[in-house]
């Protein structure tokens, strides 16, 4: 297999204009595409009339940048970015609620947290509810240790990334 046929993640950064129906074109587009959206986070930008969305996606080169010739034909689009791994900063927020019944395990699993520079939200006499943010790398290895505890309820946002270095100044584009 050819290096431009290697399917790998990919993540996209756009934004665009902040009104109804926005989020069901972009996702349109990809289903349209054959697509599968991994992760979306949206959110305002200094200006709250512009959305920037992040998004993840496995695919090959040639794919990807046939989806974002596409992307950048959407009328409500500002701009169209593919961030490299390895000079942008991707991050992820996930809140888990564990089963911790007893002190000891209630002290083990603030352990972990600890570890994973996490923290606890929400504590009851049956459960531990934490937040952690990392790459979905390191959020993934905090939820396989904590499943022996019981996970009552999981929620991940999905990536929001930035890239590294000199300004880019995208939001009045």
């Amino acid at each position: 297999m050819d290096e431009q046929n290697k399917i790998r993640r990919y993540t996209i950064v756009t934004s665009m204009d902040n009104e109804a129906g926005v989020l069901s074109q972009l996702a349109h587009l990809f289903s349209r595409r054959g697509h599968n959206i991994e992760t979306i986070a949206a959110g305002w930008t200094t200006d709250r009339k512009i959305m920037r969305f992040t998004i993840e996606i496995f695919t090959d080169e040639a794919k990807m940048k046939l989806l974002c010739d596409q992307l950048r034909k959407l009328v409500p689009i500002h701009y169209v970015e593919i961030l490299e791994p390895q000079k942008s900063i991707r991050r992820e927020l996930m809140l888990v609620r564990v089963n911790a019944a007893d002190r000891a395990t209630r002290n083990e699993i603030i352990q972990i947290a600890n570890i994973f520079r996490g923290s606890v939200v929400d504590i009851t006499h049956d459960s531990l509810t934490l937040q952690i943010v990392g790459d979905d790398q390191k959020n993934s290895a905090f939820e396989t240790l904590l499943r022996e505890y019981g996970i009552i309820e999981l929620a991940r946002t999905g990536i929001v990334a930035i890239e590294r270095g000199e300004l880019k100044k995208h939001d009045d584009d």
